[in-house]
C-alpha cells in the first residue's frame, strides 16, 4: 500500500525519528553512490521556483541511483492547464514517486488523492514537512537529544512554523512562539501540536513578546516576513513586523549555547541581523545541507528501501 508524505502528522513520533536516524547515516556516507532508486525515476512538479529544494532533490535520487525530471509551471500547470487528477494518473504510469511543490495545499492533497505513486510535499501554503524534518536532524546534531530543549519561533506564523510545530511535538522540543497579531499560526494545526506535545511531555506556548520567547531559550528560529507570492503586502508587514527582528539585543536573553535556525532565503536586515545569522551561533547552511539527507530518507522510506 502507498504511503505519502504530506504533513508529519501523518507519521508517528517513532517513524520521524527513525527518518532523521536514517538521514544521519547517509549524511556519514558523505555523498557515495548508492543503487537504491536504480531503474526509478522521481518527478518534480514545481509551481514556484526553488533552490534548495530543487536541488537537494535533484542530488538526492541521483546520489541513490534513480533519474530524476523536473517539471516547472510551464510544463504542468496543476488545475489550469490540466486538471490535478489527470497529471496525478498520467505521471503514475510513468514515474515511482511525485515531488510537488505548489502554493495551494488542496492542490497537493488532490495529487496523492489520485497518484498511484507516493507523494512528497516539498512546500504548499500550510507545510514544509521536508524542512522541518532537516531542522530537526540539525537540532539533534548539534545538541545530541531533542528532550528539555526550547525552540523559539519569533516571525510569521506560516508554513515552516506549522510543521516545525509538529515536528518538535512529535520529538518533545518545547516550543514558543512569537509574532504580531493577525499571523498567528492556524488554530487547527495548533491545537493538534498541542494534542501530540501533551503525550510527548513538551510544551507549545503562544504570545506576542519576542523577549519572552527567547528566554533562556536553546534554538532560535526565523524566517522572511513576506513569503513569496506575498510581494504586494511587503510595505504592510515589513511595519507590522517591526519589533520581531532577531538581533544581539534580542539574543542576550537566549542560552548562551542557543543555535540561531533560518530555513533560507533570509533578508539581512530584516528579520535577522547580519551578525546573527552569519555569526558564531548561525547553523543556517547545516539547516541546507541536511535538506539533501532528510529527504533521501523520506525517498528511501515510500519506495520501500531500508539503511
Amino acid at each position: 500500500m502507498k504511503r505519502d508524505f504530506i504533513k508529519l502528522s501523518d507519521y508517528s513520533g517513532v517513524e520521524i525519528l527513525g527518518l532523521v536516524g536514517c538521514a544521519d547515516r547517509l549524511k556519514r556516507q558523505k555523498g557515495k553512490l548508492r543503487a537504491d532508486l536504480k531503474g526509478k525515476s522521481v518527478a518534480l512538479v514545481f509551481q514556484k521556483p526553488s533552490n534548495r529544494t530543487r536541488v537537494s532533490f535533484e542530488v538526492g535520487v541521483y546520489e541513490l541511483g534513480g533519474h530524476c525530471l523536473y517539471l516547472g509551471p510551464e510544463e504542468i500547470n496543476l488545475g489550469k492547464r490540466e486538471s490535478t487528477p489527470d497529471v496525478a494518473k498520467t505521471l503514475s504510469r510513468y514515474v515511482h514517486c511525485i515531488v510537488a511543490r505548489v502554493y495551494d495545499n488542496k492542490d497537493i492533497v488532490e495529487l496523492a488523492r489520485y497518484a498511484d505513486v507516493p507523494v512528497i510535499n516539498a512546500l504548499c501554503d500550510l507545510y514544509h514537512p521536508c524542512q522541518a524534518l532537516a531542522d530537526i536532524q540539525t537540532i539533534r546534531e548539534r545538541f545530541g537529544k531533542f528532550k528539555g530543549l526550547t525552540l523559539a519561533y519569533v516571525g510569521d506564523g506560516n508554513n515552516v512554523f506549522h510543521s516545525l510545530m509538529v515536528a518538535c511535538a512529535l520529538v518533545g522540543i518545547n516550543v514558543r512562539f512569537a509574532g504580531p497579531k493577525g499571523y498567528d499560526p492556524d488554530p487547527e494545526i495548533v491545537r493538534h501540536a498541542a494534542g501530540l506535545a501533551r503525550r510527548n511531555k513538551c510544551t507549545i506556548e503562544l504570545g506576542r513578546r519576542p523577549q519572552e520567547a527567547v528566554k533562556a531559550a536553546d534554538v532560535i528560529y526565523s524566517d522572511v516576513w513576506v513569503s513569496m507570492g506575498q510581494e504586494k503586502e511587503t510595505a504592510r508587514r515589513v511595519r507590522e513586523f517591526r519589533g520581531y527582528q532577531i538581533n544581539a539585543g534580542l539574543l542576550q536573553a537566549a542560552h548562551k549555547d542557543y543555535i540561531f535556525m533560518h530555513c533560507l532565503p533570509a533578508h539581512r536586515g530584516l528579520e535577522v541581523t547580519a551578525d546573527i545569522i552569519d555569526g558564531k551561533h548561525s547553523v543556517i547552511f547545516d539547516q541546507a545541507e541536511n535538506r539533501l539527507h532528510a529527504q533521501k530518507a523520506v525517498l528511501l522510506k515510500l519506495l520501500e528501501r531500508s539503511l
